[in-house]
């Protein structure tokens, strides 16, 4: 049974800048193997529940992405029976961070949980690598680029200037115009088969 009662009366009130525990989930998507020492469903509460909810919660900056396929959702667990949901931003200094955690809280909140405590995790840092394959397909059919590759693999490699293939027509024949896009964390590509300008998720 979820819990249930009232929202407190200030947002504030749900937000913590305190990290969980430093362990981070192996993998980038929330799976069976990730949830170590959170709570059983049925028990103090139901994470399969938590996620679903959280997975109408879209990114304010590119709304076709939920929280959860943008991979920001780090961990569930409740304490003292009170849930708390761990939250890394895509980069510091987002101004994005604040408006997803009360959007978080908001949806918790009209769906029954009574007083919901976001804590924001910075570490580690977050990745690209921790988006889903289904928001990389999203991104791709809102004409956004999806990152490609691997940061880890760039990193190793010394891979620089990768080759974006157009989301609109899906030629490789594109090129970079500006380090930056409509965001900060996006650049601003142009295919030079279709002629088309588009955002390239960059990958961080």
């Amino acid at each position: 049974m979820l819990p249930s009662g009232n929202p407190p009366s200030t947002p504030t009130d749900h937000l913590s800048t305190d990290s969980l525990s430093t362990d981070d989930w192996p993998s980038k998507d929330l799976i069976g193997s990730d949830r170590s020492g959170l709570p059983p469903a049925g028990e103090t509460g139901d994470v399969d529940a938590v996620l679903a909810v959280l997975q109408e919660v879209p990114d304010p900056e590119v709304p076709v992405v939920s929280v959860v396929e943008l991979g920001i959702v780090r961990d569930i667990d409740w304490q003292d029976g009170r849930l708390v949901v761990s939250v890394t931003p895509t980069y510091s200094g987002c101004p994005a961070t604040e408006a997803i955690e009360q959007h978080i809280v908001e949806a918790l909140v009209a769906s029954g949980y009574s007083n919901p405590l976001i804590q924001r995790r910075l570490s580690p840092a977050w990745t690209t690598d921790w988006l889903t394959d289904a928001g990389r397909e999203k991104l791709r059919a809102y004409g956004i680029a999806p990152p490609v590759g691997s940061t880890s693999k760039r990193s190793l490699t010394g891979q620089s200037d990768p080759v974006v293939p157009c989301p609109l027509c899906g030629s490789e024949a594109t090129e970079r115009v500006s380090e930056f896009g409509s965001t900060a964390c996006k650049a601003l590509y142009r295919c030079r088969d279709c002629l088309e300008p588009f955002d390239y998720f960059k990958c961080l």
